[in-house]
């Protein structure tokens, strides 16, 4: 990268390329620290006892009960993606939240940027070092925990469970991506933290009574719902139908883009034990929008990734450090 390059990144112009060659400098030293740091280790025995527990207690609690295969492997799965859905975003929020505000507090970041790295070299590489140190991790944890996973299950579906893999990684680079963005958009590692835990609160606090709170404000009429009418069967073999009122569409769409729920939704798609946010056939006559598809779900947690990033590294190269 040339000088001018250089001096226009640490002075926060916006004219700062991006060099794949620093993008690569700067992910590699930040794996190699964790590395170094027996972060990764540990998440790689976490992940790997996390899955081997919750095997062992399926084993013990499921003996003589004659479960097939796919039943066995999905139960596994059922479990550990609830478990997965709270720890993998806790991680990765972690993982994140040091990344650049970090190097800002204490100063590094100017040492880190007189070198030949642009601020966007530097988001990326951090995006990608953290993302690196997580999925990896979960491989090598998932890894070996399939050779304990297989011996005490009396059958094992490989093709789940590396579809439970696959997306657990995809649903933590959507986190990691939250993460480092976050703390690109921050001077202190005090304002990352609370940034991060204002994330995790609305994730799992407020998102998850979006429906609720809208379906009390149209059982009160404060707003309109949408109406439907649905047919029931009574106890004599006559048929009723009743009509009802949900939530709008705009409540459903945006409770669809809370990450968790997306990793439900494409989850279902890999395990058949997984079931995604279903809404029964009446309630849309029209037919079901698209973005409650379940393969709407993958595209979610990509924009996940990102749109935090791309938001970052915009922000970032304008910043006073």
């Amino acid at each position: 990268m040339s000088t001018e390059t250089a001096s226009s990144s640490r002075s926060g112009s916006a004219t700062s390329s991006i060099n794949l060659e620093s993008v690569r400098a700067v992910a590699k030293k930040d794996f190699q620290d964790a590395v170094r740091s027996w972060v990764f280790w540990g998440l790689s025995f976490l992940f790997f006892l996390l899955l081997v527990g919750i095997t062992g207690g399926l084993a013990y609690f499921s003996t003589g009960s004659g479960s097939t295969q796919e039943l066995t492997t999905g139960g596994l799965i059922s479990i550990v993606s609830q478990v997965t859905r709270v720890i993998i975003p806790l991680i990765a929020l972690v993982l994140g939240w040091k990344a650049i505000a970090g190097e800002r507090e204490s100063g590094t970041i100017k040492v880190l940027l007189s070198l030949p790295h642009s601020r966007k070299d530097v988001v990326l590489g951090k995006l990608i070092g953290r993302s690196a140190v997580l999925s990896l991790s979960m491989i090598i944890g998932f890894g070996l925990a399939a050779v304990v996973v297989a011996a005490l299950m009396g059958g094992f579906d490989i093709a789940q469970y590396v579809g439970l893999l696959g997306m657990a990684i995809l649903y933590g680079l959507a986190y990691t991506g939250i993460a480092v963005s976050l703390s690109s958009l921050t001077k202190s590692t005090t304002l990352a933290g609370g940034a991060i835990f204002g994330v995790f609160m609305l994730f799992y606090g407020a998102w998850n009574f979006i429906r609720l709170g809208f379906g009390m404000l149209v059982s009160r009429d404060i707003i309109s719902g949408v109406t439907y009418t649905r047919t029931a069967e009574m106890p004599d073999g006559t048929t009723t139908e009743f009509t009802s009122e949900r939530v709008p569409d705009f409540v459903l769409f945006i409770e669809s883009l809370d990450p968790g729920n997306a990793f439900n939704n494409a989850l279902s798609i890999v395990s058949p034990a997984i079931d995604g946010v279903t809404y029964p056939g009446y309630m849309f006559p029209d037919g079901l929008p698209f973005y409650l598809e379940d393969w709407v779900s993958f595209i979610i947690l990509l924009c996940w990734i990102v749109i935090p990033t791309a938001i970052a590294l915009w922000r970032f190269d304008r910043v006073d450090l």
